[in-house]
């Protein structure tokens, strides 16, 4: 990725915190939201936030995928399930284990923020690469879907292989379950 100056603008910084805080607002509605279809939509809110970010991050491939799997084909399944389910309009019940899961969160939460403030981030743009490495780098930057699918096909065959076929067991094992009522 070559930077063109539009990151460090004013604009750039406003779109980047709004989405943020919408995908942080979205994730958190997930979560606490009694009425599971809107937790379901506001699932779908955070997914179209995140693929906002990798589009800010100059990874269009993968914005695109996050939109056609997450926001798309994952959260329909899940707004299906979700109907199909009985009683959908009484919304989760509480349970005993709603505060051990708040606590267990709380801690991730507090070990992520140490492990992001205790990161040295800027390694890539400090290394002393060779002319040769620079322009590798700003190769793969400047077009990755290529090298994606390229990745996908060769190096990366069997889990993605393996994955496929985990997803058509998943979608034969719904059908079943759906069929039997």
């Amino acid at each position: 990725m070559t930077p063109t100056g539009l990151e460090v603008s004013p604009f750039f910084t406003l779109v980047w915190w709004v989405t943020a805080i919408g995908i942080v607002v979205a994730a958190w509605s997930v979560v606490f939201l009694r009425d599971v279809l809107k937790a379901a939509l506001a699932l779908i809110g955070s997914f179209l936030g995140v693929a906002g970010m990798f589009v800010m991050l100059n990874a269009e491939f993968l914005a695109a995928i996050q939109v056609l799997l997450y926001a798309g084909a994952i959260s329909i399944l899940i707004i299906f399930a979700v109907l199909l389910t009985r009683d959908v309009f009484r919304g989760n019940p509480s349970n005993r284990f709603e505060r051990l899961a708040f606590f267990l969160a709380g801690a991730l939460m507090f070990f992520l923020t140490f492990v992001i403030i205790a990161t040295p981030w800027g390694q890539l743009k400090d290394a002393q690469l060779s002319p040769e490495a620079q322009a590798g780098v700003a190769q793969v930057f400047s077009n990755t879907t290529p090298i994606i699918g390229q990745l996908l096909v060769q190096e990366y065959v069997l889990p993605f292989e393996v994955a496929s076929v985990l997803l058509l067991a998943a979608i034969l094992g719904a059908i079943v379950l759906v069929r039997e009522e």
